[in-house]
């Protein structure tokens, strides 16, 4: 592999890292409502997501979805019907107040934030698509493991480092105050992408 395809694969699944969907809005969501430490936590879940599928994809998961079409909407289904779940639980939960100092007490644990980032990452199989059409053009056969090693580095650091800057410009106690003020209208907003996110990849 030759290092200008290494980076063209950097830097197109850093733009792919970077455009919104699930990933990123709860890495924004969880950056105002619970804060950077948090929100790093769940960065690293997002990025070791995107690892797995990364990997599935370099050992050929998208010939097995070939073969097995109804794998892939199998996958599809469950992960948009857990976003759509999440997208209620956001819903309901959007006129109940939080003031400031309950936001900055009482957020998650770091394994419960790291978790929520894998399965929201996991919970859309399309990354391995993106990512198996990526690298049949530029990983040949034959590739040495520290390739492959390097590369899946790449996709951990490119998904983490973005969604914790996404967090972090959440996190600004500017932001998180104008999210207390306006909590019912944001949660309602975000429940309402993710519930269309959730439906567009089971249905796509």
């Amino acid at each position: 592999m030759t290092l200008a395809a290494f980076l063209a694969v950097a830097l197109l699944h850093l733009m792919a890292a970077i455009s919104p969907g699930p990933a990123v809005l709860m890495a924004a969501r969880t950056g105002v409502t619970e804060g950077l430490r948090t929100g790093a936590f769940l960065a690293a879940g997002i990025g070791i997501g995107g690892v797995i599928w990364a990997a599935a994809a370099l050992f050929g998961l998208n010939l097995v979805f070939q073969a097995a079409p109804a794998l892939l909407w199998a996958l599809k289904l469950l992960g948009g019907a857990y976003l759509v779940w999440m997208a209620w639980g956001m819903w309901r939960d959007a006129a109940t107040p939080l003031d400031l100092g309950q936001a900055s007490r009482l957020p998650r644990s770091p394994a419960s934030a790291f978790r929520l980032g894998l399965f929201t990452q996991l919970a859309n199989p399309k990354p391995a698509v993106l990512f198996s059409a990526i690298f049949i053009g530029t990983v040949p056969q034959g590739t040495a493991p520290w390739v492959y090693a390097a590369l899946l580095t790449v996709v951990f650091l490119n998904e983490t480092v973005w969604n914790i800057l996404v967090a972090r410009i959440f996190s600004f106690e500017r932001t998180r105050a104008g999210y207390i003020s306006l909590k019912t209208v944001i949660d309602r907003s975000f429940g309402g992408l993710l519930a269309v996110l959730g439906i567009k990849i089971a249905a796509t």
